[in-house]
């Protein structure tokens, strides 16, 4: 959920709703959206061969020629659809941009949708890898939007990297819609700390500089630079070993309240996660009780302890 409440939106491809929307009359409907995460989003489908116009069932289609600059192409007749779907394109991520997104997620392998290593032909080579028409222009349009491909979801590190952007992102235009200050932006990066150093030490260290320096840049400047840095570091993926790293530092917070058994207990499990024998949420579930027991404030607040629900179970893979 938002700030607000609201579910937080996220652009889908519609097939993967269950429409049936295919070039072949069919759907490729994901149970994952929609019962999981479905329960925490809510869906802007889109269907760019439909909606620019083709019908349902259509040919065939793929992409031909220059990986960059691709020409979509009918696989039998060989009628160029190219200039039909940019338009469409150019409309519709226009029309996006007023449907405050968090995150997409792509049809992987698709000519209009595919994200990453779709084919693209090229006559007497074999095919290159390239990205769907649509997917490259959302891509272009919002930099910073969290994209994913359903079916790298099944991956567990690259789904909670993209579920912990979506709702980062989240938090980031929740921050920006009550009238943010420079006093402001201090609190929210104070909060952020751990989140972001368990993906990048060394961009936290640049968001901590550029805050720090607040003062002198325009206020729009300085969050549109604090976005951009701010996106970039949870881009990264946050290993074992930089969790680790941050689980010893909130460790160092009360290392002087903990009995030397409960510390014993607390570097086990530490190292238990970091030689992948137990699941992050096992050591974090015994900092939060420790957390809680000696009321450790600043460590209370922070995002990291809870960056996304406990329902979506992201943290329970060794």
């Amino acid at each position: 959920m938002s700030g607000s409440g609201a579910p937080i939106r996220i652009g889908v491809s519609s097939c993967l709703l269950g429409e049936k929307v295919r070039y072949d009359g069919g759907h490729k409907h994901d149970p994952y959206l929609t019962e999981v995460l479905g329960r925490f989003f809510s869906f802007v489908p889109v269907c760019p061969e439909v909606e620019c116009g083709m019908s349902t069932p259509r040919e065939a289609m793929r992409l031909e020629g220059d990986p960059d600059k691709p020409r979509l192409m009918t696989h039998r007749t060989r009628v160029d659809k190219t200039e039909q779907m940019l338009r469409f394109c150019r409309d519709k991520v226009e029309q996006l941009a007023g449907e405050d997104l968090c995150g997409f997620v792509f049809k992987k392998g698709s000519p209009s949708s595919g994200l990453f290593r779709v084919k693209v032909y090229r006559e007497g080579m074999p095919p290159t890898s390239g990205s769907g028409l649509f997917a490259a222009a959302v891509a272009r349009r919002f930099p910073q939007l969290p994209l994913e491909e359903e079916g790298r979801l099944n991956d567990p590190v690259l789904r909670e990297n993209f579920i912990e952007r979506v709702f980062a992102f989240r938090r980031w235009k929740d921050f920006l819609a009550h009238e943010p200050d420079l006093g402001k932006l201090v609190r929210f990066h104070t909060c952020q700390k751990l989140l972001v150093m368990s993906h990048s030490t060394q961009l936290y260290r640049e968001l901590g500089a550029l805050v720090a320096k607040g003062k002198e840049l325009p206020l729009p400047e300085l969050l549109e630079r604090y976005q951009g840095l701010y996106m970039k570091a949870l881009e990264l993926h946050a290993t074992v070993k930089k969790q680790t790293n941050v689980l010893m530092h909130i460790m160092g917070y009360f290392k002087k309240e903990l009995t030397a058994e409960e510390k014993h207990e607390l570097v086990q499990l530490i190292g238990q996660y970091h030689d992948g024998l137990v699941p992050l949420v096992v050591p974090m579930t015994l900092l939060r009780h420790y957390i809680a027991k000696y009321r450790q404030q600043y460590l209370q607040q922070q995002v990291y302890l809870s960056p996304h629900p406990a329902e979506l179970m992201l943290r329970n893979h060794a």
